[in-house]
């Protein structure tokens, strides 16, 4: 699970970066630059939920250790 969260924010990462090259700053609500402002922000709502998720995560397995 670990390496398949990493793995996605990764991913996420990436997408964020080669987005990030095809946003037209002049005007970025408008044609294809609006679709990679979208991505952008899907792929940060990707890896804000996979953090929360390998934190949850965390905290389950020291749950189980004080058992």
């Amino acid at each position: 699970m670990k390496i398949f969260t990493i793995l996605l924010s990764m991913i996420a990462l990436g997408l964020i970066i080669y987005n990030f090259t095809k946003v037209n700053f002049d005007g970025p609500f408008e044609g294809d630059s609006i679709i990679a402002v979208i991505t952008i922000v899907a792929s940060l709502c990707v890896i804000i939920m996979m953090a929360i998720l390998r934190t949850s995560k965390r905290i389950e397995q020291k749950i189980k250790e004080r058992k």
